[in-house]
């Protein structure tokens, strides 16, 4: 008689399956996720952090080396009133909701956040009848404080600015932080509750099936149930993919100068003119880091990723801020930028599903005041997902906090003292600029979203923002990354792929 083997063939079954899935993933198969965002800028990983508070399959897709590597690294850094912006606009409804919201959203990212406040000046009464159109626009957006004051009152405030300041609007809700430290922040917590960031995946198609949509990018394929366009100045380009409702979006450049943390304090607020049909003008405007930044003009372009800087451009610049402050230092200059605004064809943000692609939400032409209005375009988002998919199910275990950033610099003697005790690393200097340590960029590289690049590890702990722009700690980092990466140095890039630091050996030997 035979004996009678017992065998579990549904554990058979699913170890077996279990091991296809590995295989195929590994083959670069594809898996089927709840939601896709398109744009690892601020707009996209708000929407990715807030969207993370539920039971969802997320990923943020970037064709960038880094998230924040667009428009959120290179505009004005300031959370407006929103006294500017039509009535009734998108614009205006985001921005007035969003503004209040970003000191509790910091809190809880360890994001850095002064209120500051703005004027508007202006230089004769054709400026005045301006500013007064901006007052009751304010009113009309329910913006709090604003105050229409006289020339004197101005230079008592701000003693640099000229004489022949006539009056200006006053707005003490304007803020300053630095955008893409809280793109990083948003993305980290995003990543935190469970968002996968898929970097380096250029979406080249997107393919519309019976129940989700199917995402071509140059790296893999992709399955969502819904996407979400957030790709800035491509936005179009994506939306185009799948739906004939069309709009146009137009890069706008500007140009900035960032001057020496030594005249960081040459103004307290924002300093704006009456703005003009191609935007708010030309700013002077202290940075959350201490430093002095001038810009921008604008130009429209027709390069999507023409981030250049002219020579003319940037003398405009210098004799349009010479208006509001003769004395404006910008013998100081440390570095130049220009970054590109996506300029929409409809003259309003577009956020909503599209009406011939089910499923498919585009958040598209943010321009600004499009940083103000991102915690607020977030939640208003996730209440269009919530009407086309049902009611979402809250996770018990969402973290709305970051894990505390360690800023050196900012602590105490006795702090200080204690970390380096801990650890020694954060007792060597590696950016004497900046005063950062090597503690603080092996901590910002071994976190979700964290640095991979020298570039990457600038934003996130700003060493090669200061006087030298990394002339001398930018071997230094790239060794670091290196070491924490586990990649041999000349692998080690200075932004997007390609960006090489390091080519080769100068001489045999060597």
């Amino acid at each position: 008689m035979g004996r009678c083997i017992e065998v579990d063939l549904c554990g058979f079954f699913i170890a077996n399956s279990l091991l296809v899935v590995i295989w195929y993933l590994q083959k670069g198969g594809v898996c089927m996720y709840d939601v896709a965002i398109i744009g690892a800028g601020v707009i996209g990983a708000f929407i990715a952090r807030e969207l993370s508070r539920y039971e969802l399959k997320i990923a943020l897709i970037d064709k960038d080396n880094d998230v924040s590597n667009g428009a959120s690294k290179a505009n004005s850094a300031i959370i407006h009133a929103g006294y500017d912006a039509k009535p009734g606009t998108n614009m205006a409804k985001f921005n007035s909701l969003g503004n209040p919201m970003f000191d509790k959203i910091c809190q809880e990212l360890d994001v850095e956040i002064d209120r500051i406040g703005s004027f508007v000046i202006g230089f004769d009464d054709a400026d005045m009848e301006t500013i007064e159109g901006l007052y009751k626009r304010g009113i009309e957006n329910s913006i709090e404080g604003l105050e229409i004051i006289d020339g004197d009152k101005v230079r008592e405030m701000e003693p640099n600015l000229n004489d022949t300041i006539k009056g200006a609007l006053y707005a003490p809700t304007c803020g300053i932080l630095s955008p893409w430290e809280l793109t990083i922040a948003l993305a980290e917590n995003a990543a935190d509750n469970g968002v996968e960031i898929l970097l380096n995946n250029e979406v080249e198609d997107i393919k519309k099936r019976d129940l989700a949509y199917k995402i071509i990018t140059n790296k893999r394929e992709i399955d969502s149930k819904y996407v979400i366009n957030c790709a800035g100045v491509y936005a179009d380009k994506i939306n185009n993919m799948v739906s004939n409702e069309s709009f146009e979006i137009t890069p706008r450049k500007g140009q900035y100068f960032v001057l020496d943390k030594s005249v960081g304090d040459f103004v307290d607020t924002v300093i704006f003119q009456c703005p003009l049909n191609v935007g708010k003008g030309v700013i002077i405007v202290p940075t959350i880091h201490g430093n002095l930044l001038v810009g921008p003009d604008a130009e429209d372009i027709e390069e999507k990723d023409n981030t250049a800087t002219s020579a003319e451009g940037l003398e405009y610049i210098k004799e349009v801020a010479r208006r509001s402050a003769a004395t404006v230092p910008v013998n100081k200059v440390i570095t130049t930028y220009s970054g590109l605004r996506a300029e929409v064809s409809t003259g309003d943000f577009v956020i909503g599903e599209a009406r011939d692609a089910k499923g498919f939400i585009n958040v598209a032409g943010i321009k600004s005041p499009g940083l103000s209005s991102s915690p607020a375009i977030a939640e208003y988002v996730v209440d269009i997902m919530k009407d086309i998919r049902g009611e979402l199910i809250e996770k018990d275990k969402f973290n709305p906090r970051r894990r505390r950033v360690l800023r050196f610099d900012k602590l105490s003697d006795e702090e200080k003292t204690d970390l380096i005790k801990k650890d020694p690393r954060f007792g060597r200097i590696i950016c004497r600029c900046e005063s950062v340590t090597e503690g603080e960029i092996v901590d910002i590289i071994n976190r979700n979203a964290g640095a991979t690049t020298v570039d990457g590890v600038k934003r996130r702990a700003r060493p090669g923002t200061g006087r030298c722009q990394g002339g001398f700690c930018g071997p230094r980092v790239a060794e670091i990354l290196a070491r924490e990466l586990n990649k041999d140095i000349a692998e080690i890039v200075k932004d997007n792929e390609g960006s090489y630091i390091l080519t080769g050996k100068t001489s045999k030997g060597e």
